[in-house]
């Protein structure tokens, strides 16, 4: 969707666009009509004569975030800071806004002015920083992520005259981060739309195929769910129940996705159609399944049933595929109030801030959101922390029962010892076995949907390295690799130990040559620069004992390094920075001093 299809107005007179977004979302009172009028002029003012790159004015793109807002119906702070989100580029300063429109719109503009000109489209530090910033900012105000996500949605929407590169490069962005975001904050038309546009321009060639293909069969198509549509209403009313049906395609990321599943052709595809029943009751929903099973056969393991049980962001529906003429067709049935929330997601709060359910859909009911919590109280590297957010945050969910009932949600992959740390961390670091459905499976089996999985434990059991390369979930992870590392003196944590030599390299570097003549005190392992080794370690003057040198940090001549005394492997040699040495129990008691032997040490024995 472009401008010219969001606007009737003329697009180069402000004051038809401001007239005609009041006209559209006349739900604002006279207070917040003020509050967003006065921040339009503002920026009307501050961005006078000036143009976008494409020779559109300036401020379009914010009066179309601003569109992009209350079509959710986000209050008026929220309003104003997407219409001011890039307000610092304009020299307009922070006490202005605070002065103006208050603390809370300041707060929103200045949580997504860190993330607004990041690019997050390389696998990079950079990326991961970003993403930090943004997510913890989300946990501070959602409405951070949401102008955010607005501006993402508007810059996608309107890439048909960037370069191809650029459009590329944002629509990966978008598949890779915004799509899943916006499907874990529960919205589902924003998440489609993300996921159409950015298949337009990063498989064109798929994307025109299924759009032909959708083109040819539309007369069809409409005879098809026409017939469908008529039998269900007929039934509904025969039941006294009021009802309305959307009758559609299957989006077309969708259908993109089923032909890579199945390695098919869109013409091939015959489960490409839809049907969405809205009623206003929850029981009239498992009223109208049976009405609907009653007209034609269910396909086998197709029903779902997420009032029962809903998904972690909040979506609640019933789901069924049926064989209808000798086709599949889908089928989803929910009430008004679901449906919203199912468009919406966590931004339905506003719609209902009045009423009596919105803490249904509140975002500290959602599961990202407990999940952010628990990852900013831990110390990540950023590349750690991408792939906590890839993996676990933004990928596919299962859901697993314990064998007393509760739900129990898990990224997909999970073991049974990710399970088992999700019911308490005492559980998972004692598990040796597992049953799903009463049959015993291995540890690192991933787990199915579905499944009730008991756990076995021994009070003798611990923690393996086996177990932290097979979970899949932070918690399980972390809590693995703390026990590991405060426990097992062999343990290797091979990316902590590169990261200190990192450290230590960059420190060193940054020394002035000055210091460097007075910081070795004698019996500090200092070897002079001009001085060659002999491979050995010597304690004192001697060289006759058994060492081991360190894998996870792999010291070498002239390293400063560092020994202790290990049980059965000798002398234990670590660099002076690694990080498992450190950490090892006991450190004090077991520490040597230890040098490297040079030649001429060796010429003075």
């Amino acid at each position: 969707m472009s401008h010219e299809a969001i606007f009737s107005s003329n697009i180069n007179d402000p004051l038809a666009l401001e007239k005609e977004f009041f006209q559209k979302f006349p739900f604002y009172s006279e207070d917040s009509k003020d509050r967003i009028s006065k921040a339009w002029h503002l920026l009307l003012k501050k961005s006078e004569g000036k143009l976008r790159s494409c020779g559109a004015p300036y401020y379009l793109h914010p009066m179309r975030i601003a569109f992009i807002l209350a079509q959710n119906e986000f209050d008026s702070d929220c309003i104003c800071a997407g219409i001011l989100h890039s307000c610092y580029d304009l020299e307009i300063s922070e006490n202005e806004i605070t002065r103006e429109f208050g603390q809370t719109v300041t707060n929103i503009i200045n949580g997504a002015s860190k993330i607004m000109h990041l690019s997050i489209n390389s696998k990079t530090l950079l990326q991961a920083d970003a993403i930090r910033k943004m997510l913890f900012a989300m946990v501070d105000d959602v409405r951070v992520i949401f102008v955010k996500m607005a501006d993402r949605l508007d810059r996608i929407r309107n890439i048909r005259n960037v370069e191809s590169q650029k459009q590329r490069e944002l629509a990966a962005e978008v598949i890779d981060i915004w799509a899943p975001l916006a499907d874990r904050l529960g919205m589902q038309a924003t998440k489609n739309e993300f996921e159409d546009l950015s298949l337009k321009y990063t498989n064109p060639d798929a994307f025109q195929q299924i759009k032909a293909v959708i083109a040819q069969k539309k007369d069809e198509r409409s005879a098809y769910l026409s017939s469908a549509v008529q039998k269900i209403q007929v039934e509904a009313e025969k039941a006294n129940i009021e009802i309305s049906i959307e009758s559609r395609a299957k989006h077309f990321y969708s259908i993109y996705q089923k032909m890579r599943k199945r390695n098919k052709e869109p013409g091939e595809l015959y489960d490409l159609l839809a049907l969405r029943i809205i009623c206003q009751k929850n029981a009239d929903c498992y009223t109208l399944i049976g009405i609907v099973h009653s007209l034609w056969k269910p396909l086998d393991g197709r029903f779902k049933d997420y009032i029962a049980m809903p998904k972690s962001n909040g979506y609640q529906s019933l789901h069924t595929t049926v064989m209808c003429e000798d086709r599949p067709l889908e089928i989803q049935i929910r009430t008004r109030k679901m449906h919203d929330v199912a468009e919406h997601g966590v931004a339905s709060h506003w719609l209902y801030k009045k009423g009596t359910n919105h803490d249904l859909v509140s975002v500290k009911n959602l599961g990202i959101f407990n999940q952010l919590q628990e990852l900013r109280n831990k110390q990540l590297s950023d590349d750690n922390f991408f792939q906590e957010f890839k993996n676990e945050l933004l990928g596919d969910e299962i859901v697993v029962f314990t064998p007393k009932g509760e739900v129990i949600q898990l990224p997909a992959g999970s073991t049974a010892v990710d399970f088992a740390y999700k019911i308490h961390s005492a559980i998972g670091e004692k598990i040796v076995g597992a049953k799903a459905d009463g049959k015993i499976i291995p540890l690192v089996q991933p787990l199915k949907n579905t499944q009730i999985i008991e756990i076995i434990t021994n009070p003798q059991a611990h923690p393996t390295e086996n177990q932290l390369k097979a979970v899949h979930t932070s918690k399980a992870r972390s809590k693995i690799h703390a026990w590991l590392a405060a426990n097992d003196p062999n343990f290797v944590d091979t990316a902590a130990a590169q990261r200190a030599e990192d450290s230590e390299i960059e420190r060193q570097s940054q020394k002035r040559p000055s210091d460097e003549k007075h910081s070795h005190k004698k019996g500090s392992g200092y070897i002079p620069p001009e001085s060659k080794g002999t491979g050995k370690i010597k304690i004192g003057n001697t060289t006759n004992f058994l060492v081991n040198f360190a894998k996870c940090c792999k010291p070498e001549f002239p390293d400063p390094i560092v020994g202790y005394v290990s049980h059965g492997k000798g002398i234990m040699i670590h660099k002076a920075t690694c990080y498992t040495y450190h950490r090892i129990p006991n450190l004090e008691r077991r520490t040597i001093e230890v040098q490297w032997e040079t030649e001429e040490d060796a010429k003075k024995k």
